[in-house]
């Protein structure tokens, strides 16, 4: 699975930053059917974590009402330089992960 995930490269510490993750998935129901009239398997990315230096600072859990190539964006705040890194698994058991640095000054 490929992810892109947004933030600012730089921030002031103690300042709101905004991060924003878009994974491509095809996010499958279970409620359509292939071409040979067979049903597509139910396959979402069922959790998501992302961790700012190894902490936990947001998590969302995912259904078949998500579209395909969920986009998710949340907030925080700038406290350290370090990474930021999200993770992912979806109802096939694959997992994926992209980490995104941040350098956090004065």
């Amino acid at each position: 699975m490929v992810a892109r995930v947004q933030l600012p490269r730089a921030a002031k510490r103690g300042e709101v930053i905004e991060v924003r993750i878009a994974i491509q998935h095809p996010m499958e129901t279970g409620f359509r059917y292939d071409l040979a009239g067979k049903p597509i398997s139910k396959n979402v990315i069922n959790t998501l974590v992302c961790r700012y230096n190894g902490v936990e600072i947001f998590r969302a859990d995912m259904g078949s009402g998500i579209a395909a190539n969920p986009y998710l964006q949340f907030c925080t705040l700038a406290e350290a330089s370090g990474e930021i890194e999200f993770s992912w698994v979806d109802d096939a058991g694959e997992r994926g992960s992209e980490r995104a640095p941040i350098t956090v000054g004065g």
